[in-house]
């Protein structure tokens, strides 16, 4: 199948550099827990992680809405919960991208009920439409995406930059 480029491996490193750069200004002093979204943000999370200049812990969550699936089941189950105690602490969900925000939604909701002083959203990719998260990184057009953790059926994660599946217009992640 042949990809659509989207973003370059330099633009994607950019914009983690600038995201990492704010959130360690926003939390200087403190130590925040980064959530990352499983599957999909492991790969944005890591070098998020890698590029903060403050200390973070790191736990994950796994929501599904899709399986392998290309359009959101409308709903979503959490199928990996938090383990951390998030009472009193700062929280940062990282996604790696922010369309429907049903995802973002039903997990911030799990995470407000441990009682922390706070939660932010952070997503390497934004769809035009969806809420902006705190931390947004890049506005992806109509297309299922994919490269760099973000699969389709369970493949191209690896690729280090992202592209557009052809023939996607309609279909987005959530």
């Amino acid at each position: 199948m042949d990809l659509e480029h989207r973003f370059s491996e330099q633009e994607i490193r950019s914009t983690v550099c600038d995201l990492a750069r704010r959130i360690s200004q926003d939390y200087a002093g403190e130590r925040p827990l980064l959530v990352g979204v499983l599957k999909g943000a492991f790969v944005f999370l890591a070098d998020l992680v890698r590029e903060l200049t403050i200390p973070a812990e790191i736990d994950f969550v796994r929501a599904r809405s899709y399986g392998t699936e290309s359009r959101s089941s409308g709903s979503v189950e959490i199928t990996k919960d938090i383990e951390a105690d998030l009472r009193d602490r700062h929280v940062i969900v990282v996604e790696d991208i922010a369309d429907t925000g049903l995802t973002m939604d039903v997990v911030v909701e799990r995470i407000k009920a441990g009682h922390p002083a706070s939660v932010k959203r952070c997503a390497l990719l934004v769809r035009e439409g969806c809420a902006t998260p705190d931390y947004a990184g890049l506005n992806v057009g109509p297309g299922f995406v994919v490269g760099y953790g973000i699969d389709y059926a369970e493949e191209y994660r690896g690729l280090r930059d992202i592209r557009a599946v052809p023939g996607t217009a309609g279909e987005e992640a959530s």
